[in-house]
């Protein structure tokens, strides 16, 4: 039994206390205290639901190198995440049952943050045939992506979303026109020219989001059972941002997420030529950031994912035009966003909280998850305590950042998933 005593609480219905948390049995006993073996003092602190990452690159299994289960869900713990859900672009990419179930039994063994493996939508990512979305989802696939890769061939993606439908499970899609992107390693535009570097154009993005809808639309009226689901992943434009605000208009069952470096930072940071800002979809302008501002407020974007992308520090250290995509970002997600935007900004707090919780439970057809006597105790409590961000404390392989040495507020101090601490500096 653990007591949180007089601690704020917060989640997607607003905030409220402070109250006595009482936890035991792997639920929430109580607000109002009670006998515990355990007691620690939340004052100050505030306390909310879990979080859940939509979009995960843990690299297990064959590239252990740059990160491994043990240090990824280590470092989800540590960020306040109860839930990750991976990506399947590993090696060999995670298309067959029996590498689900193997990669979902390891996890569990670790105890530590939950892991909800997305499998690949075809076979290999090539995007030609379709992986066996069925038994994938019999050995624990929670949602069905060819992320890193884009979906060309639209036949394909419709027959995916007509057979995920039927078995309601998402498809997540890198909506991104190859044949636009061609070989952009920044933003397209001035900066880009200035600089001399490919650019991808914010059109590549915009171009395959109207595409995929259409699919989309296609598929819905093809549908003989369950509903066809699109997400759109880490979402950078905001002509994207417009294409998809226009189709939940028009009632399409699409949802999207954000991530932590688009809402934070533009292409200005890659002026310096620093390949650590290097990521795909590649940091935009500043009206685009702004854009995806607004479309957290009016609910166009669902939820906030990290697309953490741990690599060897060796090859972000490689110049731009040669240094991988990604930026790892698990541990600091929250503390960034807390701090830039609630803090600095006024963003409200639920709404903030909702994007780490109930948003992207709703994407993949989970039930909310509150605060209220009865739920189920995968909390975390956080801290407004500022510290500033050293990578080298890192729980995650990929202990570099471009926040590194900024001073963030709102760190996790105790992760519970069911009632058990996966993480903890407090107490």
């Amino acid at each position: 039994m653990m007591l949180i005593k007089n601690v704020l609480l917060v989640d997607a219905q607003g905030q409220r206390g402070p109250a006595d948390v009482l936890i035991g049995e792997g639920r929430i006993l109580s607000l109002e205290g009670g006998e515990a073996r355990e007691v620690i003092d939340g004052t100050g602190l505030l306390l909310a639901p879990g979080f859940l990452d939509l979009h995960a690159h843990l690299r297990e299994p064959g590239q252990e190198v740059k990160e491994d289960l043990f240090t990824g869900l280590l470092a989800a713990a540590r960020g306040g995440y109860t839930d990750v859900v991976s990506m399947p672009n590993t090696a060999p990419p995670l298309d067959q049952p029996e590498t689900v179930r193997a990669l979902r039994e390891k996890a569990e063994g670790l105890g530590l943050a939950r892991l909800h493996p997305a499998a690949a939508l075809t076979l290999g990512q090539e995007g030609k045939a379709l992986a066996p979305l069925g038994l994938l989802k019999a050995a624990g696939a929670i949602l069905f992506t060819d992320d890193g890769r884009t979906n060309e061939d639209a036949g394909t993606l419709a027959l995916g979303l007509l057979q995920a439908g039927a078995l309601g499970v998402p498809v997540a899609v890198h909506a991104e026109d190859a044949s636009l992107r061609r070989g952009g390693v920044m933003n397209d535009g001035p900066l880009s020219d200035a600089l001399g570097l490919p650019g991808n154009p914010p059109e590549a993005e915009a171009a395959r989001i109207a595409r995929d809808l259409e699919v989309l639309r296609y598929a819905l009226r093809r549908a003989q059972g369950g509903t066809p689901r699109l997400h759109v992943q880490h979402l950078s434009t905001e002509r994207g941002l417009a294409l998809l605000r226009e189709a939940k208009r028009a009632g399409l069952p699409v949802t999207a997420e954000a991530t932590p470096h688009h809402l934070t930072l533009t292409e200005e940071a890659l002026r310096g030529l620093d390949p650590l800002f290097k990521v795909a979809p590649p940091l935009r302008t500043e009206a685009d950031r702004e854009a995806l501002l607004e479309g957290l407020l009016d609910g166009t974007i669902d939820a906030i994912a990290t697309d953490h992308a741990p690599h060897t520090l060796a090859e972000k250290e490689m110049d731009l035009l040669r240094a991988p995509f990604g930026i790892p970002s698990l541990e600091v997600a929250f503390p960034l966003l807390y701090t830039e935007l609630h803090l600095k900004r006024g963003f409200p707090l639920p709404r903030l909280i909702e994007l780490f919780t109930d948003g992207p439970r709703r994407v993949l057809g989970l039930p909310p998850l509150h605060l209220g006597v009865g739920a189920e105790a995968s909390l975390v409590l956080l801290s407004p305590k500022a510290r500033p961000v050293d990578p080298s404390r890192f729980a995650s392989k990929a202990r570099y950042s471009p926040w590194a040495g900024q001073s963030l507020s709102g760190w996790p101090v105790l992760t519970l998933v069911a009632g058990r601490a996966v993480h903890r500096a407090v107490g």
